[in-house]
């Protein structure tokens, strides 16, 4: 088992929710339960998978949800694009963003290989 709250991609997740929590509030009032609703979702569902998968007895369980976190947050990267397409949010906003969803993945990544 391990301390969730002690991991790097934890914490870096739960960061990156209220980065996501905030772009999403400047959304068009219409969308309030379609797409910004969705992206709150996936985000979320990044930090609470991690935070699951750390109870697990065995490392391979813990890579699963690892998977699911990773799941979620290609998610919310086709999320971020279509916000950029219907304009919600500008090119340079775009781009900080997927940057930080990058490194995230990385992170997820390079930490779901060490268990295996």
């Amino acid at each position: 088992m391990h301390n969730f709250k002690k991991l790097d991609i934890w914490n870096k997740s739960m960061e990156f929710v209220v980065d996501v929590y905030r772009l999403v509030n400047t959304f068009p009032q219409i969308e309030c339960f379609g797409l910004a609703s969705q992206m709150r979702r996936a985000v979320v569902s990044i930090p609470a998978n991690i935070a699951e998968g750390s109870a697990k007895s065995s490392n391979k369980d813990f890579a699963r949800f690892l998977e699911m976190s990773l799941g979620s947050a290609y998610e919310l990267e086709t999320e971020l694009l279509v916000s950029f397409k219907l304009s919600y949010i500008e090119h340079e906003t775009y781009e900080q963003f997927q940057q930080k969803l990058a490194e995230l993945q990385r992170m997820i990544n390079g930490f779901k290989d060490t268990l295996s």
